[in-house]
């Protein structure tokens, strides 16, 4: 398949490929593909979903190389003082920032409660409510998207700025990456407006009412924006990251471990949004989608139709 039947594959497409609005693909650290699709120009942003996740992580990171925070073993109160235990609660104590990284922390909850903590006045005090539990730490995987929000509060403790700050002196304005800013849903129907709408968006991230940034969704980013996150964790980045197996894929400090032998690993969010990472071709495929709730993800497409056509 070359590039130009690659097009219309995709506009043709009326299955998991319809949704897809950009690639870009670097090789080398120069870009050797790019293409736009459903009206979208490469400097538009899409909402990315989870690939906030792995965002957040190398924001995690930067603070760490800083010293802004320690450790990822430090303990999670250490950076919530003011925050009062319930009573009975003993493994909140021991929860760590690895925990976080890693979804291993313990939750008391089944699956993610948005509705109590995205309507409630403090995310991150309503998220600290529902971790722990009477199990203990038992290093079970329990992917969680809206609790991790304690992460964007451990980063404003460390460093005293809000979430989309420290992202834009930290990381994208040194990649050269558009300065984004906060976006403030006034309720919930907007909210929802806001992750499943069609449209090219703003250069924002999803806050909360404290002006955090949500570290598990919510980041708007060009496929352009993702491949220069992609090629600087190419050249920079360490693979032999800690995981656990899920959906039949590794995942490590909030990025997935798609073929570990190779060191291949990637950024995915819902409905197929991706940065792909492949060492061993020195090759960075970054891929932007609007919402379709069929999609999870599009390593196999990337790695079957993509990768195939740069060689």
């Amino acid at each position: 398949m070359n590039r130009e039947q690659l097009h219309e594959f995709i506009a043709q497409s009326t299955r998991n490929e319809s949704n897809i609005c950009q690639i870009t693909a670097l090789r080398d650290g120069k870009t050797v593909y790019e293409d736009c699709w459903h009206g979208y120009s490469t400097e538009d942003a899409v909402h990315v979903a989870s690939v906030t996740k792995s965002v957040m992580s190398l924001l995690t990171g930067i603070a760490i190389d800083k010293g802004l925070i320690k450790s990822i073993d430090d303990k999670v109160l250490d950076y919530f003082p003011e925050y009062q235990v319930k009573r009975g609660e003993k493994t909140i104590y021991d929860v760590t920032i690895r925990h976080l990284l890693t979804m291993r922390a313990p939750y008391k909850c089944k699956g993610d409660p948005w509705s109590k903590v995205c309507a409630s006045e403090d995310w991150v005090k309503t998220s600290l409510d529902f971790l722990g539990g009477r199990k203990g730490l038992t290093d079970e995987f329990q992917y969680s998207t809206v609790c991790i929000h304690i992460l964007s509060g451990i980063l404003y403790k460390a460093s005293g700025m809000i979430t989309v700050d420290f992202a834009n002196k930290y990381l994208f304005e040194p990649l050269g990456i558009r300065q984004h800013e906060n976006y403030y849903a006034k309720s919930a129907e907007e909210h929802k407006a806001f992750t499943i709408e069609k449209t090219p968006k703003d250069h924002v991230w999803f806050a909360d009412r404290d002006g955090l940034g949500t570290p598990g969704y919510g980041l708007c980013m060009s496929a352009k924006d993702m491949a220069k996150i992609g090629q600087m964790c190419l050249d920079n980045g360490n693979y032999k990251v800690e995981g656990r197996m899920f959906r039949g894929m590794q995942y490590g400090y909030l990025w997935w471990i798609i073929h570990p032998k190779s060191n291949v690993y990637a950024a995915i969010g819902n409905s197929g949004n991706v940065i792909y990472i492949n060492p061993k071709e020195n090759t960075v495929i970054a891929l932007t989608a609007y919402f379709k709730p069929t999609v999870f993800d599009r390593i196999d497409f990337i790695e079957d139709k993509i990768l195939p056509m740069l060689a």
